[in-house]
């Protein structure tokens, strides 16, 4: 499926080296109150080996099918980590916890479902990219232990949670048009 020089560049093994710090992440969350902190400094990290490994696929014109799947699935797992064990401990509610799951698991799913159709991945785009950051920003705030009745707060949940409809809806009009395309493609 994919060679063995496609799966071994650097950007590539940045996100699979992120793939992995989910393990301290869920593992930090078993005691949130003492370790929210580094947690957060964590996903810090998490946030900087994503834009560090789509730089270096770019320079080094690495950009492959294999990273077109690891990247996104080192971002859902990390996130999932977090959202899961915040859940699990009660800081985050049932509806957002629901909300992004369900969210990511019908984009997987079409995901699988689209590439089969046209023989490739679909990229992200610009509006799934901001529906992530401004779930993983509620998230840190949450980390901080930032009043949840505070505007800042309020604001960048609400968002997120019209993000995460609207990113949704693009996916799904994106992936029609793509295997609308290649039947085109292919009836010719």
């Amino acid at each position: 499926m994919f060679e063995l020089k496609e799966i071994y560049t650097k950007s590539n093994l940045l996100s699979l080296f992120r793939l992995f710090l989910a393990i301290p992440l869920w593992i930090l969350l078993d005691d949130f109150d003492e370790n929210r902190y580094y947690v957060f400094a964590l996903c810090i990290f998490t946030a900087i080996t994503d834009m560090l490994d789509g730089y270096l696929a770019r320079k080094f014109n690495e950009v492959t099918e294999f990273g077109k799947v690891i990247d996104p699935l080192a971002d859902k797992v990390a996130m999932a980590a977090v959202v899961i064990k915040l859940y699990l401990i009660g800081v985050i509610s049932p509806f957002y916890f629901f909300l992004i799951v369900v969210r990511d698991l019908l984009i997987f799913t079409g995901g699988i479902f689209v590439s089969k159709k046209i023989g490739r991945v679909l990229p992200s785009n610009k509006l799934g990219k901001i529906s992530v950051l401004s779930i993983g920003i509620v998230l840190l705030l949450i980390l901080l232990g930032l009043n949840q009745e505070f505007f800042i707060y309020q604001f960048f949940y609400y968002l997120s949670v019209v993000l995460i409809f609207a990113s949704f809806a693009g996916y799904v009009i994106r992936a029609a048009e793509f295997i609308k395309r290649n039947n085109k493609n292919e009836s010719v």
